[in-house]
């Protein structure tokens, strides 16, 4: 039987973390509390459970991507929720959790979605593991799928981070002959080698060096120093895929690089993605998290968002998840 809730100590006011302008995420975020506008018929509305706090969230908040990203805005790009209305087409989802993504932010505690576009979530799946559903896995997935990695050499950088886990611990599923993990936080290196990724400390260079020369395909998260030394050192015929900036440097190579250059942004594809696409994504996602101990969490009380965003910076720290203050019933 699908379970479904009764969401309980409901309001009339929403409270948001957001940002009106570039900079440190610390300084220009805010908590600000609003009445809920009137709900667009045609949209669901989804009071909000659990968000982790990604870089991927707070890089853009700094700025980075200024190009296509505009304050005011409400931070966050994942989450899950329970809805509490629905157009008739999607009755159904009331009292279902779903994932209320690509619309507006999810550090919020109502969120206001496309129902073609909410996830729903099956009830063998844990909220703090629906919560981390999208980004990271559909990241690692697509990537994946763009550029197999059956029968060869693969190496991250970021190592300690949740997507480039899941890209070594599924790139082994696929049949990588091995998997190289570069890391910063000796607290990442026993993870590491739980998952079979061989680690290699950030700061040996030489040993950064020698797994780049050898790896036929890297998935860079850094850029920056980093980055650019593995683009120096891998071979001819080689592939290079950018992915993300956790430095917040750009790569600056010191010649012209013999490996081919990728750049990999989820939001292409996602571009193109059919709603029937996007949904079926998500059904073959499902089971294979569930095969998974995912990394560790540590959960904040949403008022207490400024010590999720410094643990999110500590070096090793715990992957920090925002609670909101809302609770659900059952009335299966």
């Amino acid at each position: 039987m699908t379970a479904r809730h009764s969401p309980v100590d409901l309001t009339t006011d929403n409270s948001a973390l957001i940002y009106r302008s570039f900079g440190d995420p610390q300084q220009v975020l805010h908590l600000e509390t609003a009445p809920l506008p009137a709900l667009i018929p045609s949209k669901l509305r989804v009071t909000m459970i659990y968000a982790p706090v990604n870089p991927s969230d707070l890089i853009p908040i700094t700025g980075a991507y200024a190009h296509r990203v505009h304050p005011p805005s409400v931070a966050g790009y994942e989450g899950v929720g329970l809805v509490v209305s629905a157009p008739k087409t999607h009755a159904g989802l009331v009292g279902r959790r779903v994932l209320p993504l690509r619309g507006v932010g999810t550090w919020q505690t109502v969120v206001d979605c496309d129902p073609e576009l909410a996830v729903p979530v099956p009830d063998e799946v844990d909220d703090l593991v629906a919560a981390r559903a999208y980004i990271n896995p559909l990241a690692a997935i697509t990537m994946l799928d763009t550029w197999p990695v059956a029968g060869k050499r693969v190496l991250l950088s970021g190592a300690g981070s949740a997507c480039a886990e899941l890209l070594g611990l599924w790139a082994l599923k696929q049949g990588a002959t091995t998997v190289v993990g570069i890391y910063r936080s000796e607290e990442r290196k026993g993870r590491l080698l739980e998952c079979g990724i061989k680690p290699v400390q950030t700061d040996d260079t030489a040993a950064v060096a020698a797994a780049a020369a050898e790896a036929d395909l890297t998935f860079d998260a850094i850029g920056g120093h980093v980055g650019s030394a593995i683009l120096d050192a891998m071979r001819p015929g080689t592939v290079f895929i950018a992915y993300g900036l956790l430095s917040g440097q750009p790569l600056r190579p010191s010649r012209t690089p013999r490996a081919k250059y990728e750049l990999f942004h989820l939001r292409n594809p996602l571009a193109t993605m059919t709603s029937a696409a996007w949904q079926g994504q998500f059904r073959h996602i499902w089971p294979m998290l569930l095969k998974l101990e995912l990394q560790p969490v540590k959960v904040f009380p949403l008022e207490h968002w400024q010590a999720a965003i410094e643990e999110a910076k500590r070096p090793g720290g715990t992957k920090p998840i925002l609670s909101f203050p809302f609770r659900y019933s059952s009335i299966n």
